[in-house]
């Protein structure tokens, strides 16, 4: 019979791998941890910064409407009946927008208008209108504020 010697075969080196194996798992574990957060915060600014984007593209298109809509009451209602502001809702897709429209015409002589309208003397530009036309929302996280002003002629 053979007699087994341990005497070389020590459970010391044993236990280090297995504590080598562990540390490597728990260092894999963490990098794993880190990238997943990392990936998730950048797709959630990405998706607030989609959102604002989006959001802000709709307040210049509506601004466009808004004015488009100011000159179509101007023409049916005529000159002088705005005098300061006019009120654009839009529809029911886009109510969380605030539209303000300030209007001030600009003639030559417009005796029917007690205010909101400059007097010139160049009859090039008579029969124009200045419109401040401000579209807002605070639907996301940072709220979305859009001014045009606009020369019209009517």
């Amino acid at each position: 019979m053979q007699r087994k010697n341990n005497l070389l075969k020590s459970t010391f080196y044993k236990k280090k791998r297995r504590a080598m194996a562990m540390i490597m798992a728990l260092v894999v574990i963490v990098t794993m941890a880190t990238i997943m957060a990392l990936s998730l915060s950048l797709s959630t600014a990405t998706s607030d910064k989609t959102v604002n984007i989006y959001l802000k593209e709709q307040a210049i298109l509506l601004s466009q409407s808004a004015a488009e809509y100011a000159l179509l009451r101007i023409a049916q209602d005529g000159p002088c009946s705005h005098t300061n502001d006019l009120n654009f809702q839009p529809n029911s897709d886009l109510s969380y927008f605030d539209v303000n429209i300030s209007i001030q015409y600009i003639y030559t002589d417009l005796s029917g208008c007690s205010s909101g309208y400059f007097e010139i003397s160049n009859e090039d530009q008579n029969g124009s209108i200045l419109m401040d036309i401000t579209v807002s929302t605070d639907v996301s996280n940072e709220p979305i504020r859009y001014f045009r002003r606009s020369i019209q002629k009517l």
